[in-house]
């Protein structure tokens, strides 16, 4: 089991990198700034369990800024983790489905806490809004669920 768990984290940050990856190219490309939604949601969540980020001004959003980061990268661990214990268990998908699933499970615990505190609403996201947020994803899920399962395959 802990085998799983170290796999399952290794691929998630391996499949955290590959998302922030393509991100900060969407961003260099079309010259478009980071995304200040992660912070929100980490200044949200802080604040409704009664413990506000402190500080003020400069200072309080650069911690808002590395918890917002931090927070990712907790995710795609994560999520990593929980999908090689869930492969151990026997769910057994083809790469490219275990791929679509665990990107679109990372994408869900990003997004459904960021649409539930109020901080974005996807229903009015447009569909380079979509795009932006799901091809990272895609390419997390491959990337972590190839490096689970890439043990399992024997050359």
């Amino acid at each position: 089991m802990y085998l799983g768990i170290v796999r399952g984290l290794a691929a998630g940050a391996a499949g955290t990198t590959a998302l922030h990856a393509m991100t900060y190219a969407d961003m260099a490309v079309r010259a478009r700034p980071a995304s200040s939604t992660p912070d929100e949601v980490v200044d949200r969540l802080a604040e409704n369990l009664g413990h506000p980020v402190p500080g003020s001004g400069s200072g309080r959003e650069s911690r808002l800024s590395g918890l917002g980061a931090l927070s990712g990268i907790a995710v795609g661990c994560g999520v990593g983790s929980a999908v090689a214990l869930t492969r151990r268990a026997g769910v057994r998908l083809p790469l490219w489905l275990g791929g679509l699933v665990t990107g679109a499970l990372a994408m869900a615990a990003t997004d459904l806490p960021m649409a539930r505190l109020g901080v974005s609403d996807p229903r009015s996201w447009s569909a380079v809004d979509w795009t932006s947020d799901v091809l990272p994803h895609v390419v997390y899920g491959l990337v972590t669920y190839g490096l689970i399962t890439a043990g399992d395959r024997r050359t």
